[in-house]
């Protein structure tokens, strides 16, 4: 099995992938104008309008709902990602670079539906021996 994506429903797909495209400096490939995709080498977040829960069945997910998820991107300097992007999430920082317990340098942010956003570095040899890992199938 493969985890292959997480999907935000929005009820504003451009300004999704104006924000996302900003943030992670990689493209976003729009196939339609209610969805689009970010696919990074480990994963891709999809971005889907609220038209396209009808094809799920309707009321299934309410965008700039969520309370429960975050979403992660591992960044080779989360401090100079901070510097970076200081101007477009200045409102929306919720914790500067800080590092965890579990070995993590971690920026979270919110994105403009109000999703949480996590930028982070390994930065103790655990953290990092974790994350070099190989994946295997």
């Amino acid at each position: 099995m493969n985890f292959v994506s997480v999907r935000i429903i929005t009820s504003d797909v451009q300004r999704l992938v104006r924000f996302y495209g900003e943030i992670t400096g990689m493209p976003v490939t729009i196939y339609t104008e209610d969805f689009a995709e970010l696919a990074t080498p480990a994963c891709t977040l999809a971005i889907g309008s609220t038209r396209t829960l009808q094809l799920f069945g309707g009321d299934v997910a309410r965008p700039a709902d969520n309370h429960t998820a975050i979403i992660e991107f591992r960044v080779g300097d989360v401090d100079a990602e901070f510097a970076r992007l200081s101007d477009t999430i200045k409102d929306a920082t919720v914790q500067r670079p800080t590092t965890m317990p579990w070995g993590n340098r971690s920026l979270l942010f919110r994105d403009p539906d109000g999703n949480l956003v996590n930028f982070f570095t390994p930065v103790t040899a655990e953290a990092i021996k974790k994350f070099d890992k190989e994946v295997v199938a």
